[in-house]
């Protein structure tokens, strides 16, 4: 089941940005536009999607990155054991560059990194691949465009990693490219690129040659880079570095003049790919994991070799028979502390687990981090606990050897940290798993095992509710893991949603003036379709498929929940009273409509094909096109009806050679107005009226004034406020929106694999003035100010508070004084006042509680009226003075 993961998200996605490609982002609004400082968070789900690449820095401790197939990169913080996303400045226009197919820690240099980005090689990305830089850890980036595509969610992009920085002169970079065009070199930092021409091998393997899309039968290229550091002095260039390519006759190649001239190894094992290459620079020792495909899903065969850099010699150090494979080897690691120690894993092992091995002797001889004792009972060396993940037992109840939850799938990537024998983090296709007593497997106790991933949120979204009452506060509908239902946005949910479970949801709606009745319809291999909750969204049960259902579609349920339209992929539109036992056909209406139900009259219904809308005054028995014109021709269109008031349909969608904008219509689809000012939408959704008002808030995600964001409206339309900033732009972000209905300003953003955004104005919710830390702590403080970014009238500071007493703090307000006339635009993590120069951050409801011995970190933006941006000289924890760090 879980073989269709971030394929399913991907197809779609491709298919809908296909109808419409976004046009160039403009550099600035044609006019003033309004804006409003705003508050971003994720719903927490707590991963979700595909690690395919960890990187620590070998000189820093601590420093580390992960890079996710289509949601970016992200650092992780050692002080709160959390990562921070790193590319949420990536812009409509180049949502492409979310895909991270190589990232590259500068270990001469650490605050400098790099990523090579790009989601597709084929037409579905419009844009090159580019190298992005940063010298200041992913705080910023500057970014050199290539001439080729690269692929973070193609085929073999487990594989790795493919950019890689020379460890004695770090000037000097390497990219491997896919699609044939092979091996790239920079001498500048990765400012300008050329190809290596002396490189003899652009790769040949290709998934499957006979697919038209371009997507499987694309080459893999060139699929990782190792430095021999010990060949190599500071400031020159390292002489011997090896590449691996995707070509199972010849995938690995060395360079002993610094990559002048290059020869294939001799004796190296055929018929596999290299998917990984690690070097042993102590021990003179090259590792190699095989594969006889170029995953991630997919590999029935493996196998690992030792290659002796000084005599050449190869040594099959597999852990099991050839035989006895049925997945290849992926990820690999040494143990830097001690390097005859390392480490790799059956990343295509799906059933029963993956499998981790471990040696101790270089690989002469293994141990698993699970055997079967008499089958189907396994004994495990690990304990594993997910209680910060619930979800990711998904439900199950597998008899042995299935366990819940799994050690995990996909596990391409794996590393133990270089400065920590004891500390080991894998990638799997849902979570990042990680130990801190990883040398218990030694000694022979059990290693413990959690997930290592709050802040990496890594969802595709496809659809998103928000009720007016209830315990739920939002429902999300994502793909590869079906969806969740939100009680308490800071919290990570404790199951998605199960009886069916899809493998993705497409499409869900409540019953407005009855929100305890909930539909959703998603897709899945074998079984219903279509699923139903009574108890706003608490338990499910599932409905049942009219006969030809394929995939979920998309589904409306009436204003009372009386009854149901459904849209579903594969046959006609249907609809039912009651919960879905019996379906008829609706006349009227073509096939793979997109349906809507008015949200007063329980029984209009909306429709929308090939730029037709439709109605149905009868519970969607019959639909009758509408007389309306210029409305977009594609099907790139999501429309909504207004909460309260019948006949309010809003429209958004088109395409950049078409019509393209935001509708309105206020007597139930008859006829549209085109808003003036707003040149492309793609979303719509309402949400409480701002105070005063007495028309709901709206918000699209849409280019208004020649700008591309987010956007809300309290006057119907007739003014927009941009409330998103270039720093957070999400990539695309055009498949649903949608306010609070009970906290003004609030809005839920859906992103194509960095979860479900939301946003609170300034004094909604957790931001503003922080909450009421109660009492003042008592105890020594330390605070450390670091700005991380500025520009020409502003800036970016993360703050650190440690308690560095002895006793618990139980709510925090911290004071300082800007010297420079800097005043805050935004705070994410406390809240804050500002009276002149002063200023008061405190807690919000969820980090108040600070245990003697910890810390925490939250970050501002700020303006500034002169060049000067001078740090804070003195913080206050109530009456005490804090040591600066």
């Amino acid at each position: 089941m879980r073989r269709t993961r971030i394929l399913v998200a991907a197809f779609s996605l491709a298919a809908g940005l296909l109808a419409g490609t976004p046009p160039a982002l403009a550099a600035a609004s044609a006019a003033p536009l309004a804006a409003d400082s705003y508050t971003w968070k994720n719903a927490r789900i707590d991963g979700g999607g595909f690690v395919p690449g960890i990187v620590f820095n070998r000189t820093e401790k601590n420093l580390a990155y992960a890079r996710t197939d289509i949601g970016g990169a992200y650092r992780w913080q050692q002080a709160t054991k959390t990562w921070t996303p790193l590319l949420d400045s990536v812009g409509w226009n180049e949502w492409g560059h979310t895909g991270v197919v190589s990232l590259a820690s500068d270990p001469v240099q650490p605050d400098k990194v790099y990523a090579a980005v790009g989601t597709y090689t084929n037409s579905w990305d419009p844009t090159n691949g580019a190298v992005l830089r940063s010298a200041d850890r992913g705080a910023t980036w500057q970014k050199t465009d290539l001439p080729f595509k690269l692929g973070g969610n193609m085929p073999g992009r487990g594989m790795g990693e493919r950019l890689a920085v020379d460890p004695n002169r770090n000037s000097v970079l390497y990219l491997g490219a896919p699609s044939g065009k092979g091996l790239w070199r920079s001498t500048d930092s990765g400012v300008t690129w050329s190809q290596v021409t002396s490189f003899p091998n652009p790769g040949d393997y290709r998934q499957d040659p006979s697919d038209t899309s371009g997507y499987a039968s694309d080459n893999q290229g060139i699929v990782w880079v190792t430095f021999d550091e010990s060949t190599g002095t500071s400031g020159s260039a390292t002489k011997t570095l090896y590449v691996g390519v995707a070509d199972k006759d010849d995938a690995v190649y060395r360079s002993t003049d610094a990559g002048v001239t290059w020869t294939r190894l001799a004796g190296q094992p055929t018929g596999y790919l290299a998917h990984k290459g690690v070097l042993d620079a102590v021990n003179g020792y090259l590792y190699l994991a095989y594969s006889d495909t170029g995953g991630p899903y997919d590999g029935g065969k493996g196998r690992l070799y030792r290659y002796a850099t000084a005599t050449g010699a190869w040594t099959d150090i597999s852990p099991v028979a050839e035989a006895d494979t049925y997945y290849g080897f992926s990820g690999l690691t040494v143990d830097r502390q001690h390097p005859s120690t390392l480490m790799a894993t059956a990343y295509s092992s799906w059933w029963p687990d993956t499998q981790l091995f471990r040696s101790t002797d270089s690989g002469a001889t293994w141990t698993k981090a699970w055997d079967y004792t008499s089958y189907p009972n396994r004994s495990n060396r690990y304990t594993m606990d997910v209680s910060s993940s619930p979800w990711l037992t998904f439900g199950a109840n597998p008899s042995p050897p299935e366990q819940t939850p799994k050690l995990g799938w996909m596990t391409e990537a794996l590393e133990i940290d270089p400065f920590d024998s004891a500390r080991m983090m894998f990638g799997t296709g849902a979570t990042v798993y990680g130990t801190e007593d990883l040398t218990k497997w030694d000694s022979g106790g059990q290693f413990s095992l959690k997930p290592m991933v709050r802040g990496l949120e890594e969802t595709a979204v496809n659809d998103l509710a928000a009720p007016p009452s209830g315990g739920a506060q939002l429902f999300s509908a994502l793909g590869d893991i079906g969806g969740f239902r939100h009680t308490d946005l800071t919290s990570v949910p404790s199951m998605m949603y199960t009886s069916p479970t899809f493998t993705s949801t497409t499409s869900l709606d409540f019953a407005e003036s009855n929100p305890d009745t909930v539909v959703r319809v998603g897709d899945l291999d074998s079984g219903p379709h279509i699923a139903f909750s009574t108890d706003n969204g608490a338990n499910w049960f599932a409905g049942q498929d009219p006969s030809g259902v394929s995939g979920g579609g998309t589904v409306a349920a009436a204003a009372d929940g009386s009854r149901f339209v459904w849209s579903p992929a594969g046959t006609g539109v249907r609809h039912t009273t009651g919960f879905g036992t019996s379906w008829a056909e609706s006349a009227g209406i073509p096939a793979g409509a997109i349906v809507e139900s008015d949200r007063v009259d329980a029984k209009t219904f909306y429709g929308f094909k090939s730029g037709k809308f439709y109605i149905s005054s009868d519970g969607g028995a019959t639909f009758t096109a509408s007389a309306a014109t210029g409305l977009p021709s594609g099907d790139s269109v999501r429309f909504k009806a207004l909460p309260g008031a019948k006949g309010d349909v809003w429209l958004a969608g088109g395409a950049a050679d078409g019509a393209y904008g935001l509708w309105h219509s206020t007597d139930g689809g008859a006829s549209f107005t085109k808003l003036p000012g707003v040149e492309q939408a793609d979303t719509v959704g309402f949400g409480k009226a701002a105070p005063g008002a007495s028309y709901q808030t709206l918000y699209t995600s849409a280019k208004i004034g020649g700008v591309r964001g987010i956007f809300r409206s309290t006057d119907k339309g007739a003014s927009w406020t941009r409330i998103n900033d270039d720093a957070h732009q999400w990539g695309w972000t055009g498949a649903a929106i949608t306010g609070d209905p009970r906290v003004y300003g609030r809005v839920y953003v859906s992103t194509n694999g960095r979860g479900v955004v939301y946003g609170d104005t300034s004094g909604t919710g957790d931001t503003g003035g922080g909450t009421d830390p109660g009492p003042a702590p008592t105890g020594a403080c330390t605070v450390s100010y670091k700005i991380t970014n500025q520009w020409a009238d502003g800036f970016q500071a993360d703050l650190t508070l440690a308690n560095t007493g002895s006793s618990a703090w139980n709510g925090w307000s911290l004071t300082w004084s800007f010297a420079d006339g800097q005043r805050i635009t935004q705070m994410w993590n406390a809240g804050y006042t500002q009276s002149g120069a002063t200023v008061t951050a405190r807690n919000v409801s969820w980090n108040g509680t600070v245990a003697a011995g910890s810390s925490v970190a939250f970050g501002l933006t700020g303006s500034r009226p002169g060049t000067a941006n001078s740090r804070p000289t003195t913080f206050k924890l109530g009456d005490r003075t804090c040591t600066v760090a």
